[in-house]
């Protein structure tokens, strides 16, 4: 119902705009446009169709984020404009559409990005007073299964209506909230009195889904249950359990014929979008050397007269699948014997003034470019550590080696995100390598320019935390 309505209003939208630009905004138009504005509204309202086909709504879904709602409508407008572009063209046997077009798919675009705004609003709201919800039963009393249910109860805007779980252990440490409805025979017993009747004499479940967090050696069960939801079209879900404070993160890929699952999946492994990241990093940094490149001589006078020692500062670090390489820095430290243990702190004497300007607007990072046209570092990933950091957090941390699944960055999601700087605690440590595993696992092109843009307003607005 929701997706139907939103699609209807996308047709409305859009003739919505050409008829503004047919009466007010008449200028953007080419002459044959406005001579026979029919068979424009007809291209254009054809085009629309093939696109929702392709990318429709998916504004209902209970799962989505609003940036993935924003991707798919960039989609859904650009192809309706070229195809309205392409149809146009063939119409009218004449060019002049094609700033006709950019402009129309700019605004088509901002239209119809505000009427998701609003009508995201309108189901968050919906949602909110009890309507369009969805009942859900757990069963299992895994950590893992805590871990979802305070996922769905944070959101009220899902339309999650927990009802309780079913495990053969009441858990007395689970919030009174999250309900205990019996144990697994107890559900079983309901399931076999539901299978005994007819199919056509079966009352409309009140479970819409069911998430089951079952061992593996449980499997009978698992299947049972899997056979009750399909009978009873109720939507079924397998929740991998956690290994003590380890959760089964795990991802399903094909593999012929047959579906596996790993731990993680990096989208930097398809072949496409390590070319586009490695371009980017490539012409990105070649235009920051050359722009560099006449300040080098003041900036390198500067530190020789604060600090006797070299310009530059070079370090072993860790790198892209554990490999060793040297990360280039401009010096900001007086010479120290602790330069390969100790991280800067926020009164560090080892710094002198210059050096402590640097830092703060991350001037200090920029020879690391130098370092991306070498291949050793991307512009955008996980901060490279020194070895001695890398040797003790790997033992203390269990994902920590997996950040070295990707190039490290000269700035990264953790860095942006407030993990940054000096780690006094464990926890600290831990936020950031799970930010950088967030990283990885969720690459996109577009997430980097983020991460990019949020980086330089530290330039004029530095980070509390950069010292």
């Amino acid at each position: 119902m929701i997706k139907s309505l939103v699609i209807v209003g996308d047709f409305v939208a859009l003739n919505v705009l050409l008829l503004l630009f047919l009466h007010i905004f008449s200028d953007w138009l080419p002459l044959y446009f406005r001579q026979s504005p029919r068979l424009a509204f007809l291209s254009a309202n054809f085009a629309m169709l093939i696109s929702q086909y392709y990318f429709q709504t998916i504004l209902h879904y209970r799962r989505v984020g609003f940036d993935v709602i924003l991707k798919r409508l960039l989609k859904l407008t650009f192809t309706q404009s070229f195809l309205m572009f392409f149809f146009l063209r063939i119409i009218y046997n004449k060019g002049g559409f094609f700033w006709f077009m950019f402009v129309y798919g700019t605004a088509l675009f901002l239209l119809l990005t505000l009427m998701r705004i609003i009508e995201r609003g309108i189901i968050n709201h919906y949602r909110q007073m009890g309507r369009n919800t969805r009942n859900v039963i757990f069963i299992g009393n895994d950590p893992a299964t805590l871990e979802l249910y305070k996922d769905m109860i944070a959101d009220s805007t899902t339309g999650y209506v927990v009802k309780g779980y079913y495990a053969d252990e009441k858990n007395a440490d689970w919030p009174s909230s999250f309900g205990y409805l019996g144990t697994i025979a107890d559900f079983n017993t309901i399931m076999d009195d539901v299978m005994k009747t007819t199919p056509m004499s079966r009352q409309v479940p009140t479970v819409d889904e069911i998430f089951c967090c079952l061992s593996h050696d449980e499997s009978d069960e698992v299947v049972r249950i899997m056979r009750y939801c399909d009978k009873n079209i109720i939507h079924f879900f397998y929740v991998p359990r956690k290994f003590g404070n380890f959760r089964l993160n795990l991802q399903p890929e094909q593999f012929g014929n047959m579906s596996i699952f790993t731990n993680h999946r990096e989208p930097l492994t398809v072949l496409g979008n390590r070319f586009v990241k490695r371009l980017f990093d490539i012409v990105f940094s070649l235009l920051v050397c050359l722009c560099l490149l006449p300040f080098i001589p003041f900036i390198a006078l500067i530190i020789k007269l604060q600090s006797p020692g070299p310009v530059f500062f070079k370090q072993a670090r860790t790198g892209l699948n554990g490999k060793t390489f040297m990360c280039y820095k401009f010096r900001s430290m007086h010479i120290n014997e602790d330069a390969d243990l100790s991280q800067a702190t926020l009164d560090d004497p080892r710094k002198f003034p210059f050096g402590r300007l640097m830092r703060k607007t991350n001037l200090d990072e920029f020879p690391q470019f130098y370092n991306v046209l070498k291949g050793d570092m991307s512009i955008v990933g996980p901060r490279p550590h020194m070895l001695y950091h890398t040797e003790i957090y790997s033992e203390l941390i269990n994902k920590y080696m997996v950040r070295h699944f990707c190039r490290p960055g000269i700035t990264g999601w953790a860095q942006v995100c407030g993990y940054r700087g000096e780690t006094k605690e464990l926890w600290q440590m831990e936020e950031r390598v799970n930010h950088d595993i967030w990283y990885i696992e969720n690459w996109t092109f577009w997430l980097d320019l983020r991460i990019i843009s949020m980086t330089a307003l530290t330039v004029l607005f530095p980070d509390k935390k950069a010292y």
